[in-house]
């Protein structure tokens, strides 16, 4: 809707009785103005005074079967759309209920809008018995999410709308909570909606720019490592790749950024140590929209020797090159947070800005034209790949497995994981992404029960493209639950639950700390037939026949009407 159709469906909406025209329409009409289309959520006794005005702006309620699955679904929304994720719950346990996928949200620095009722102006802290009374649900989340907002008034709560989407386009995204009180939701509205607000991105320093265009433009070994920050930037990484003829190495939330067929691609391979002894040997590192978190690296290290403290120095000045890095090497690192500019590496040129600005600044410099030079970038990445054959076992189950998925489903599938082996042991590494939205993940928060219902969020938002989600089958149990949404949203998701008998990871780390496994043997439910039961497909496919019947169970489902619960059992499970 334009603004002028949402202030005008704001006016008439409900206007037959006045009654209606009260704070849950200020913050719908708050949510229409910028473009939302969908929610997540679960309808609750205090929370219908939102819910009453969402089919006057044509927002449609996505229901799962517990308020995690929203959140999940909200964020896998988002990675396929570009829209932020909203969600929508009730006061007490439905908000609670959502804290552990906002809390997904800032790890991964993704946008979420929380919308909950609380307890009447007044009342705060009251303990008074009220149904789902907390103590201080806005206080508690402040200290989990970007922010936390308590509103007082229907005009407020609009614009606290209005300003968490500024913050999405201006800053480092995550999630954002706005509580409104009952009395001020249920209480009359007559006021404006709030304009969206145009993005108010840093200023780029100039100077900055040249001293990293004359970097870059003088190097003969150039590496560019990639994260989740660079998402929108894709275009902009791949000419600059070319314009230098540099490997592009990504992040796993980086994935896809820089097509993975392009001969300068690295993939999603930074964990390897092949990577990191060539990002160390680079004579200029170039790190955009990451913090190089150890939860990519797996306990190694981006960069040559030097100080590289966690947080390193405050990210003021630092356009010298030479400032912290290793001897021979210049960082030069660019992030919207300034806070990520020394993070885990210290950079030596700092660009405090956002990716696709700073990038297009960069290549419009006089010094990038002709950079390329000598430098032999395909031979580079031909080389690494070769070496970083011996870090990873790419001849695993794990990985066969998405050599037929993507077969069975095309180039563009998009696959949501889990906190599962056959993710990080298998899709950030065997999926090839072509475009950043490929792949549905968290690795930083790690999390269970992911999968199934981002999976579901990622086909509402592009219901053309394919979904598969492949997740363990002990991330399965999390959420499984959530098939009998896509069920009745007619979803047609193969669910492929792969079975190795429980946490197989954490019982492989009790055996090397000397323990004897226990507690991490599990019993599992018959996975087809409990899929079968929820009006799902359902089958069980041996590991040694993936080739013969897991392709056509795909291609079955992606043809069909209604998802699939795909069982894939590993020897000893």
């Amino acid at each position: 809707m334009t603004q002028e159709t949402t202030q005008a469906a704001a006016t008439t909406a409900s206007a037959t009785d006045e009654r209606f025209h009260n704070g849950g329409l200020a913050v719908v009409a708050a949510l229409a103005a910028h473009g939302v289309d969908t929610i997540f959520g679960i309808p609750g006794t205090h929370n219908l005074e939102f819910y009453r005005h969402l089919p006057d702006f044509g927002i449609r309620a996505i229901t799962p079967r517990h308020e995690q699955g929203a959140g999940y679904g909200a964020d896998g929304y988002f990675l396929v759309s570009g829209k932020p994720g909203v969600v929508i719950t009730t006061s007490g346990p439905g908000l609670t209920n959502v804290i552990t996928a906002a809390a997904t949200a800032y790890a991964e620095s993704r946008p979420m809008l929380i919308l909950s009722p609380g307890v009447p102006i007044g009342l705060e802290r009251a303990d008074i018995g009220m149904l789902h009374e907390t103590k201080d649900s806005s206080g508690a989340l402040s200290h989990l999410l970007v922010s936390s907002r308590r509103t007082r008034t229907a005009e407020g709560a609009a614009q606290a709308v209005a300003d968490a989407f500024a913050l999405f386009a201006s800053e480092r995204p995550g999630p954002v909570h706005i509580e409104v009180p009952l009395d001020v939701l249920e209480g009359q509205w007559w006021g404006a909606v709030p304009a969206p607000q145009a993005p108010r991105r840093p200023v780029l320093d100039m100077d900055m720019v040249a001293t990293a265009a004359e970097a870059l433009a003088g190097s003969r070994t150039p590496l560019i490592v990639a994260g989740g920050g660079a998402r929108r930037a894709a275009a902009e990484v791949r000419a600059l790749a070319e314009a230098l003829d540099a490997p592009v190495v990504t992040t796993a939330n980086g994935k896809g950024v820089l097509d993975e067929d392009h001969p300068l691609s690295l993939g999603a391979n930074v964990r390897f140590p092949a990577i990191q002894r060539a990002s160390a040997e680079a004579d200029v590192l170039l790190v955009l929209g990451s913090e190089l978190a150890d939860s990519d690296l797996w306990g190694g290290r981006i960069g040559a020797a030097g100080d590289s403290a966690a947080g390193g120095d405050s990210a003021s000045g630092g356009a010298e090159a030479g400032a912290g890095s290793g001897a021979g090497q210049t960082v030069i690192r660019c992030d919207i947070d300034p806070d990520q500019l020394n993070k885990n590496l210290r950079g030596d040129i700092h660009a405090f800005a956002d990716c696709t600005d700073f990038l297009t600044a960069l290549l419009a410099h006089e010094a990038l034209p002709g950079a390329a030079g000598e430098r032999d970038g395909q031979n580079r990445v031909t080389a690494l790949t070769e070496a970083y054959q011996a870090d990873f076992d790419f001849a695993s189950t794990n990985v066969h497995l998405h050599e037929v998925i993507t077969a069975a489903a095309g180039a563009d599938v998009i696959i949501a994981g889990d906190s599962s082996q056959v993710t990080y042991d298998g899709t950030v590494h065997a999926l090839t992404a072509h475009t950043p939205d490929q792949l549905l993940y968290m690795p930083g928060f790690a999390t269970l029960g992911y999968g199934i219902p981002a999976a579901i969020g990622a086909k509402l938002a592009d219901p053309a493209r394919p979904v598969v989600c492949v997740v363990g089958d002990g991330a399965a149990m999390f959420s499984i639950q959530e098939i009998v949404t896509a069920v009745e949203l007619g979803l047609p998701i193969p669910f492929v639950i792969v079975d190795n008998g429980g946490y197989a990871e954490i019982e492989h780390q009790m055996e090397d700390r000397d323990m004897d496994p226990f507690a991490v043997r599990l019993r599992r439910p018959d996975f087809a037939a409990l899929g079968e039961s929820m009006c799902a497909r359902g089958m069980t496919i041996s590991a040694d026949a993936i080739d013969a019947e897991l392709a056509e169970a795909i291609r079955t489902t992606l043809a069909g009407d209604r998802p699939a619960v795909i069982r894939v059992t590993l020897p000893g499970a």
